[in-house]
């Protein structure tokens, strides 16, 4: 009875004391939410949301546990859906397109800029030769001498030149720009300038010494224009050099390593500015690397959530300033405890894992070989149809899709992979391999094995947005030891370089004689 009354004693001081400290929460509640929109309010013009600031959030809604999904969502679905574990509403949308609408343009006139610079410093290229030329007939035409046979070899010279220079120019400078680099390309900027500086010093020199003095050499004037196209053409040589030749020979070994998964890869470059060589690692990146999945990042966090949920602590003292604090320090101490048996639990968790995949993927296998053997025997009565009535791929795969929709979407659910596929782009290659006559394997390989980011559909890649962060200008050339980062709305890529070291190779000369020897029998030896 004593104990009894002890304990009713606690338990109704320890309610109310959970009564109290309710309400107080609720008021401090109530005066922060209340403080927090005045804030908010006051700040809502320095906030700017972006379309790459929802995305981080996504693996923390895909980390919840999709078992008990998995087992009944085929009972009541034959078809694959475009599904996805982060979902917007219609404001959400609507709001998203009014916020990015105004960058994407920037963006694409900014793309477009070096090109057009090029396109227009080219004309002036093309223009200021053949100027040399007509000028001199247009003003004073009556006073300049007959052009002779050499003079008319120039010309032809000068024709195929400036026709060679054409195409050079536009093979080399005339192409679409890859990506949009942070700052302007130094070795470009310098051949521009170079050629402007050569233009305007041919024009000065074609106005003082010859529209001043209505030079009557015609001859001399066509010479002029010639040394000028041949200028250009070791000019372009030059950026030949510079652009395309100087970064071939490897000098640099860069690390890239991701950092969500660390996942790593090595690549050999030249002599290349720091953004230079950024776009170069973002180009093998989507051919290299695996696509990047979110949703297989969080097992360590609900794994961690899970322990600390199952952990509840008991105020039976009352509440004081130090509350908080001390539930913390419990739920520490108990997770702690806890650790020793954590690795067990892992162990097993990736064991059922192991043997559900395994499962799902034997399933898989049989219903799509089903699917193919079915796609066969139509083959075969199609070629007892007259030429009009046969199927078309696209339509064999919408009737056969059906069948296998079902163990395929478990599987994708399975290995977390059903973001990376729509069942547009499943049906679409389904069409292809068809077309194709490949077998069931052939098309279960894009599923059961993780591929580049680049055979994914475009919206996983096209539209990710890279932000370089380095210590050093992003003009400033590789050098050993260098550091940056290329950062992404959801992970970064971390890169370190280290210079080629200098090789030494030896030369040893081995006499042709020296290795061979005689066998030399004796007569007692027995063979």
């Amino acid at each position: 009875m004593d104990t009894d009354s002890i304990h009713s004693g606690y338990s109704h001081h320890s309610s109310r004391s959970r009564g109290s400290n309710k309400q107080s929460e609720r008021s401090s509640r109530d005066r922060h939410k209340s403080h927090s929109r005045d804030s908010s309010s006051r700040s809502d013009k320095n906030v700017t949301i972006s379309a790459s600031s929802a995305q981080p959030h996504q693996p923390d809604q895909s980390s919840a546990p999709t078992d008990a999904q998995d087992d009944n969502w085929g009972e009541t679905t034959t078809a694959v859906t475009g599904t996805s574990d982060h979902s917007l509403s219609q404001e959400d949308l609507a709001g998203f397109g009014k916020e990015t609408e105004g960058p994407v343009e920037k963006l694409k006139c900014v793309r477009f800029l070096p090109l057009a610079l090029s396109l227009l410093l080219g004309l002036l290229v093309l223009i200021t030769p053949l100027s040399f030329l007509v000028l001199p007939k247009l003003m004073w035409h009556e006073r300049l001498k007959a052009c002779d046979t050499a003079c008319e070899g120039l010309f032809l010279s000068l024709a195929f030149k400036l026709l060679i220079l054409l195409l050079a120019g536009w093979a080399l400078f005339v192409r679409p720009a890859r990506a949009s680099l942070p700052r302007i390309a130094v070795f470009r900027a310098l051949l521009g300038l170079l050629t402007l500086l050569l233009l305007l010093s041919y024009w000065l020199f074609f106005g003082v010494r010859i529209l001043d003095s209505q030079d009557d050499n015609y001859q001399g004037i066509v010479q002029f224009a010639v040394s000028l196209v041949d200028a250009l053409l070791f000019t372009h040589y030059l950026a030949v050099v510079l652009l395309e030749i100087r970064h071939l020979q490897p000098c640099f070994s860069l690390c890239v390593v991701r950092s969500t998964d660390g996942e790593t890869h090595h690549y050999n470059l030249g002599q290349l500015s720091i953004q230079r060589a950024a776009l170069v690692i973002l180009e093998h990146y989507y051919k290299d690397f695996s696509v990047h999945n979110p949703a297989l990042l969080t097992a360590a966090k609900s794994r961690a959530a899970k322990h600390l949920a199952g952990l509840k602590v008991y105020n039976v003292d009352g509440a004081g300033s130090d509350a908080a604090t001390a539930q913390s320090r419990a739920k520490i101490a108990a997770a702690a405890r806890q650790r020793d048996t954590s690795h067990n639990e892992l162990y097993y968790e990736e064991a059922e894992h192991d043997r559900r995949v395994r499962k799902r993927k034997a399933r898989l296998v049989v219903a799509v070989e089903e699917a193919f053997t079915h796609v066969r025997r139509l083959q075969e009565e199609e070629k007892k149809k007259p030429p009009g009535d046969e199927m078309d791929p696209r339509e064999a795969a919408q009737a056969i899709f059906p069948s296998m929709a079902r163990a395929l979407q478990k599987y994708l659910r399975t290995t977390r992979q059903q973001h990376c596929h729509s069942m547009d782009s499943i049906q679409a290659h389904l069409a292809f391999c068809i077309t194709n006559n490949m077998t069931p394997k052939a098309f279960l390989e894009s599923y059961l094995m993780t591929g580049p980011t680049m055979q994914y559909t475009r919206e996983c890649w096209q539209t990710r947005q890279w932000t370089l962060v380095s210590e050093a200008s992003v003009t400033s050339p590789l050098r050993h030891g260098s550091e940056f980062q290329l950062k992404s709305s959801d992970f970064s890529l971390v890169v370190t370089s280290k210079a080629i070291p200098h090789l030494k190779l030896s030369e040893e000369y081995v006499h042709p004689k020296s290795h061979k020897f005689v066998l030399e029998l004796q007569s007692e030896t027995s063979v």
